[in-house]
């Protein structure tokens, strides 16, 4: 397969750039996305801690915004990440960022997309950047940005073919955050709000609840410290129903450490970009001298884990053995609480956690100030009809994850074979179809 290079610019039918004013932001209005809102891992835009604009101010102030299909095409800070516009467009986009929309006549608009993110191009991106402390990559230099350019067909194959395994990623992330909110709103339901303890005290029969799981709630109230808790209900410091447990780092200038490591170390960097609270691996590894230098060695899956610092508040739970560094607090829940409920217990008391914590850097919770916060302990029947919902939409979620993590692996291993021709079509019509 004979393969041009076209550069970047000539492929483009229109730029919808919006640079040089601070865009006027306001409490509610249109998303306004920001650069952290473009991953090359996503196929459109995430929600990450947009600002809004007013209505008149996404009709008046902005020179252009985006159709749907074009991409987000990140300019500055982490120059090169890219996203598609999906269909509708319900965000607009300010600097550092701008959308450009693909010439049909010269190149099929998928495959602009599968071209940006390649490797080969992502790493042109970034020998181009310029500035020293925010990297850029300058709109004047789209013209010397050179895009390989198969034939028709075969543009049309690989730019089909990374859509559709990125639609695939993109649905089953979906379904994981509906399943995770699934079960988040059965825990608030009986372990926040009290509904069927408050429904049985009211005389009626809690809605969308079996009889036998209805018997175990109690039908009255009595006072805690933490206020009016279902009777017969207990408080207890988190620290004496679940194994609160810290890590450190083995010292990095120890080669026997690390070199050829295989035990998974996580870091809060680790679940930074988690989308479901979910940990399948981690970027950095021990080896079995490493492990024994932390103080938790390896924590056993299942292992709820909660970054204590910069910033408090990253939550999964661990589906392999893993060390963690100083900023994790870990929770091993082989006492009388279980790990999902513990789960959805540290997301729900966080602002007691914050409150907790301290330091004039940054802010950290210990693990001793973590310890003796109150935490909730239900009946053990209750507790395991809990475990036994929810635990089954927990496993979909990680059948979600894992899969979403083999597609992106099967699809980011094809696009440099098929863009260079060193994987025929047919070859790689065959993988695709057994992956989907």
């Amino acid at each position: 397969m004979a393969v041009e290079f076209v550069p970047f610019l000539d492929l483009l039918s229109d730029i919808v750039d919006n640079r040089g004013r601070t865009c006027p932001t306001s409490e509610s209005g249109v998303p306004l996305i920001a650069t952290n809102c473009i991953r090359n891992d996503l196929l459109y835009p995430a929600y990450d801690k947009v600002r809004y604009v007013s209505l008149r101010t996404y009709e008046t102030w902005f020179r252009g915004h985006p159709r749907p299909g074009d991409l987000i095409f990140v300019t500055k800070g982490t120059p090169g990440r890219v996203c598609m516009a999906p269909d509708p467009v319900d965000f607009c986009i300010a600097q550092d960022m701008v959308a450009v929309r693909a010439d049909p006549d010269r190149i099929h608009p998928r495959y602009l997309f599968a071209a940006l993110r390649s490797p080969e191009v992502q790493a042109e991106i970034e020998r181009m950047h310029v500035g020293t402390l925010i990297p850029h990559f300058k709109k004047g230099d789209f013209d010397k940005l050179l895009l390989p350019l198969p034939d028709e067909a075969s543009q049309a194959f690989i730019g089909d073919v990374y859509f559709l395994i990125s639609s695939k990623i993109e649905l089953n992330r979906h379904m994981s955050r509906t399943l995770e909110d699934i079960a988040g709103a059965i825990f608030k339901s009986w372990f926040v709000d009290f509904d069927p303890v408050r429904a049985k005290a009211a005389g009626r029969q809690p809605p969308g609840l079996a009889p036998h799981i209805v018997d175990l709630f109690p039908d009255s109230f009595e006072e805690s410290e933490l206020g009016e808790i279902p009777r017969g209900w207990i408080i207890r410091p988190i620290g004496d129903v679940v194994q609160v447990l810290g890590g450190g780092t083995p010292s990095t200038k120890e080669p026997a450490y690390w070199e050829s490591g295989i035990h998974p170390f996580c870091t809060p960097k680790d679940m930074s970009s988690l989308e479901s609270p979910v940990l399948l691996e981690t970027e950095r590894h021990l080896t079995d001298d490493g492990v024994a230098k932390v103080s938790s060695g390896q924590l056993p899956v299942g292992t709820v884990l909660l970054s204590s610092r910069a910033p408090i508040g990253y939550l999964a739970v661990t589906e392999t053995g893993v060390s963690v560094n100083q900023g994790i607090i870990a929770m091993v829940c082989d006492q009388e609480l279980p790990n999902l409920y513990t789960l959805f217990w540290t997301e729900a008391n966080m602002e007691r956690i914050i409150a907790r914590a301290n330091g004039s850097t940054f802010l950290e919770i210990s693990k001793r100030n973590f310890r003796p916060i109150p935490a909730l302990v239900p009946s053990r029947p209750i507790l395991h009809h809990f475990s036994s919902i929810t635990e089954p939409v927990y496993r979909r979620i990680v059948a979600n994850v894992r899969e979403a993590r083999i597609l992106a692996d099967v699809r980011d291993t094809l696009l440099p074979k098929l863009i260079s021709g060193e994987l025929p079509v047919p070859d790689a019509e065959r993988i695709v179809e057994r992956c989907l």
